[in-house]
């Protein structure tokens, strides 16, 4: 199957509960975490930057449940039962970007997040940076596009039009932003 329309998630997969501390306390499918207000999981966020020190953004695919359409960080998603977040962000990576890259664990925060009747997010986010590695392959079952921006330009767009990116993306970028700007500076311009 050609890897840039594959289906590589469904509603069915199991995640991982966890508590506010980060301990696993059980299982449940994508689906059930994600009815109503959520059930917390565990999840993680990946900021890639280019050599230029531009962001990868990615437009979330039409079809997704929660916030089809929207712009957010470079690639998020959930580790699956059994996996470890290193297995899991390595899989999507290749699963949504067709690439590969070094990760920098940053911090991770818990958030709730409600989309109108389709359902919520209840996450605790890991969150990482890296360098883009090879040449990005969007894969159109989960991303519509992806665009690089600057991180000034992106603040200042994130300001005059929030209602266009995902809650959880605005919220992690006002943290690196002012809570973690050393790291950040290594990837950023």
């Amino acid at each position: 199957m050609n890897d840039l329309h594959r289906v590589v998630s469904s509603e069915s997969e199991e995640l991982i509960l966890v508590d506010d501390k980060d301990n696993e306390i059980g299982y449940r499918s994508k689906a059930d975490c994600h009815d109503g207000s959520g059930i917390m999981h565990r999840a993680f966020s990946l900021f890639l930057f280019n050599a230029a020190g531009e962001l990868l953004l990615q437009q979330r695919g039409a079809e997704k449940r929660l916030w089809p359409g929207f712009w957010s960080n470079s690639c998020c998603s959930h580790p699956r039962r059994g996996e470890s977040l290193a297995i899991a962000t390595g899989r999507r990576l290749v699963d949504e970007l067709n690439i590969t890259a070094e990760l920098e664990f940053v911090y991770r925060f818990c958030y709730q997040a409600k989309f109108s009747a389709a359902g919520s997010e209840n996450e605790l986010c890991h969150v990482y940076l890296g360098k883009v590695e090879g040449q990005v392959r969007p894969n159109d079952s989960e991303i519509e596009s992806t665009r690089y921006l600057a991180a000034d330009d992106l603040t200042v767009e994130l300001a005059q039009h929030p209602q266009r990116f995902t809650p959880w993306f605005q919220q992690e970028w006002r943290t690196l932003r002012e809570s973690y700007a050393g790291q950040l500076a290594r990837y950023a311009i």
